[in-house]
């Protein structure tokens, strides 16, 4: 709950201005903090009796009547109490929530979660999806950062064993790819190593398209290593396209599960579906109304509430998200999804977290820190 200062807050509604005083604002806070609690509708006579707002029952039952007629709450059953509204949710995300501050354990958590894997980018995906997922209980979709323009550093042809080798293959953004190729007989380490520099010196001379064509390196084709050259060459075209071409990793999607909203099988069934394609994965990262928060520090996190996401599937839910940047041309996406009863006090500055942490690693990095 906010400090008992009074409070006054002028709302524009179409053409009309609301005014929430001082004992509005302590009600809606009282709801929405109780049901992302408990997922259950609250009464006048619980917020009296939990909440010590110093006013009775039968007030805060009129104030009530007043935030369900203003849009702010809704009553799920005529018996029932009230329950936010996807306007109540998106008021107190906009101008009353108070962030928790990640303890030091926490913070350390997903510092280490990245250091341990930055130069992996599937295994510091996979690890990160994991890691907001163990923090905050919901479900997390994590793209791989996509460049606009893929360059190829350099490529590295290792022994592996002896019916195959290694391509190491790094971007110019610090992406390694590793690919296994299947040979007959894999050549000692030096006749790799020529092959490597061959590799390299095709592609510091030919686009991509070039290579394509197998044009760049026609005269290699019949040499003894021809068709190692030819394998090498066809795994780094495979590593571009890859690289151009969204990848996305979840984590926690029975998650979903453990919330009462979704005990309807239909309804959980209905999120299950979206989750589960990766254009609609893709969609939920990209999507954007316009909608973002106003966090100061936090950077440009959006956040999207009920039925603000376009995708009826996902009307009952939340989307927090935001960009990473890997690299200097390219950027990935991190969001979480749960209940519009989201823990979005928690959730926010996890995902802040995890997000610095990237860009602040991928920074010491390039500056050999």
């Amino acid at each position: 709950m906010l400090s008992a200062n009074k409070r006054l807050m002028f709302l524009k509604k179409g053409r009309d201005c609301m005014i929430l005083n001082e004992r509005k604002i302590k009600i809606l806070e009282a709801i929405i903090t109780d049901y992302i609690a408990t997922a259950e509708p609250i009464g006048s006579r619980t917020i009296a009796k939990k909440y010590n707002l110093g006013i009775s029952s039968a007030t805060i039952r009129n104030e009530m009547s007043d935030l369900e007629e203003l849009g702010f709450i809704i009553q799920p059953h005529t018996s029932s109490g009230r329950v936010p509204s996807d306007m109540g949710y998106r008021l107190y995300v906009d101008r009353l929530l108070q962030f928790r501050k990640l303890t030091k354990q926490e913070s350390d958590f997903l510092r280490s979660t990245v250091v341990e894997n930055i130069n992996h980018i599937e295994y510091l995906m996979q690890q990160t999806a994991k890691a907001l997922t163990l923090l905050t209980n919901y479900t997390t979709v994590v793209s791989e950062p996509k460049c606009q323009e893929i360059k190829i550093k350099h490529v590295q042809v290792i022994p592996f064993d002896e019916t195959s080798v290694i391509t190491v293959i790094v971007t110019d953004n610090k992406v390694v790819k590793n690919n296994v190729i299947k040979i007959n007989h894999a050549p000692e380490p030096d006749i790799l190593n020529n092959i490597s520099n061959i590799i390299n010196q095709i592609l510091k001379e030919y686009t991509f398209e070039e290579i394509a064509s197998k044009e760049a390196y026609i005269e290699y084709l019949n040499s003894p290593y021809g068709k190692l050259i030819d394998d090498v060459l066809v795994s780094v075209l495979n590593t571009a396209n890859e690289e151009r071409n969204m990848q996305v990793y979840t984590s926690g999607v029975n998650n979903i599960l453990d919330f009462p909203e979704f005990s309807d099988i239909e309804k959980a069934k209905s999120v299950f579906k979206a989750l589960e394609e990766k254009d609609m994965l893709i969609s939920i990262l990209q999507e954007d109304k316009n909608t973002k928060t106003d966090l100061n520090n936090f950077g440009d996190i959006k956040i999207l509430i009920g039925n603000e996401n376009s995708m009826e599937q996902l009307k009952d839910c939340s989307i927090i998200k935001t960009n990473y940047k890997y690299g200097r041309n390219s950027y990935g996406s991190i969001g979480i999804i749960g209940p519009t009863r989201m823990n979005y006090a928690q959730v926010i500055p996890v995902l802040n977290s995890i997000v610095n942490s990237i860009n602040d690693v991928i920074k010491a990095l390039s500056e050999g820190g």
